[in-house]
């Protein structure tokens, strides 16, 4: 009898995994994981998450439900009163008329991005999405079969406008997804030209998500500007996605949802039932209480925010080769690093990034990830003492290597 051991056969992916990639952003979180676990002193500007802890009112909410042994399955669109929370709040912020049924609980707002593709598109189906953009956008189209074309918004230093829109329009063109303010360039699409973007859409037959899980930061002199705004013609084309995880400081919580029209919020809930089930029972408590309890906690994490990009920008464009705009919203920094690139001798910006953080103990995420070669996104959703810290590192690589290039 033969000892050999039989070859271990290879595991059949299929065509839907291997059109998706690993979350950029989520390989580096590994990587730093990985340096960290090596006693590496690691300055994290890599992830988007609020450095803020929840606020206690809302950690109260889950306690009690806790207490109250909420803890068994609710209904797969999410419980009636944080349904009613979410149309409360929406409808009172920006004069919409949304009903409960208009509303789906879902797991974070990827989750319900990621429902609401699979509710519509069909292989082949077109998807226009801005150029640079949220790195899930093209993964979700891919995985649901469709064709990602991107919208190359650097022209107009990151400003998504109709015309764009209008010239990447094609009959096969079926969905629209936009984001305001934007993950990564921090950019704020302004009422009237938001307005015109939707006009166009639907006087061309597409739908279009809104992704606003930024929705409430965003720098004076903007103002929080909503799909929910809209006429009820534009938004029953229309779907909102948002999320209570970076409002709230509550992203490990994996609360978000869509509201848009009925019948695709109906699809959303069918796919819903059929996976995650529904979010969290508890969550979904604590969701009720960050909605209709205080929202001192908002304004507090914003003036933070403001305070630390307004240290930040000046000082990145004081780093030789590096330009940066400033942003509207969200807590980004997404400076142009291609003639830092071209003075030190990197590849590109994911060289540079990996420079950064392998000998540097710095995280960013480089632009490539969305699309955008020569670009580095950097998250300030970090201690302003921890940002300071990063941008001495980024200067000392900077000078390290011009100084090694000289002497060669």
């Amino acid at each position: 009898m033969s000892t050999t051991a039989s070859p271990v056969p290879a595991f059949p992916v299929s065509t839907r995994a291997k059109l998706t990639n690993l979350s950029s952003t989520a390989a580096i979180v590994m990587a730093a994981d990985k340096l960290r676990a090596q006693g590496v002193d690691v300055i994290d500007l890599g992830v988007g998450e609020p450095d803020f802890p929840t606020p206690e009112h809302i950690k109260n909410a889950a306690k009690k439900a806790l207490d109250d042994n909420f803890t068994k399955y609710t209904a797969a669109p999410g419980i009636m009163p944080l349904r009613k929370a979410i149309c409360d709040y929406m409808n009172s912020n920006f004069g919409s008329d949304y009903a409960t049924e208009n509303c789906c609980v879902v797991l974070g707002g990827k989750q319900g991005i990621f429902n609401a593709v699979l509710a519509m598109i069909n292989p082949g189906d077109e998807v226009l999405l801005e150029k640079p953009c949220w790195v899930s956008f093209p993964e979700i189209v891919h995985f649901a079969e469709g064709k990602a074309v991107m919208i190359d918004t650097e022209p107009t230093d990151f400003h998504l406008t109709a015309e764009m829109v209008r010239n990447a329009i094609t009959p096969k063109s079926k969905l629209l997804i936009i984001n305001s303010p934007s993950n990564p360039t921090g950019r704020v699409i302004h009422p009237v030209e938001f307005r015109k973007i939707v006009e166009l859409a639907v006087e061309h037959g597409l739908w279009v998500i809104s992704d606003e899980c930024y929705l409430q930061f965003v720098y004076p002199p903007h103002q929080p500007t909503s799909a929910a705004s809209l006429p009820e013609e534009l938004r029953s084309r229309v779907l909102i996605a948002g999320s209570l995880s970076k409002t709230y400081a509550m992203t490990g919580w994996r609360v978000g949802f869509t509201l848009g029209p009925q019948d695709w919020v109906n699809e959303i809930i069918k796919i819903q039932s059929q996976s995650a089930t529904h979010a969290a029972s508890i969550a979904q408590r604590a969701g009720i209480a960050a909605l209709t309890e205080s929202q001192d906690s908002v304004a507090t994490m914003l003036a933070e925010y403001q305070r630390r990009g307004e240290w930040l920008i000046p000082a990145l464009n004081e780093v030789p080769g590096i330009s940066c705009s400033a942003p509207e919203g969200a807590f980004y920094a997404f400076p142009n690093i291609r003639e830092l690139i071209k003075n030190c001798g990197f590849a590109d910006c994911k060289d540079a990034a990996n420079e950064l953080l392998w000998k540097y103990g710095v995280v960013v995420t480089p632009g490539s990830a969305f699309g955008a070669e020569g670009y580095l996104r950097l998250s300030y959703a970090n201690s302003l003492e921890a940002i300071q810290q990063a941008v001495q590192r980024i200067k000392q690589m900077v000078e390290e290597k011009q100084n090694t290039k000289q002497t060669k």
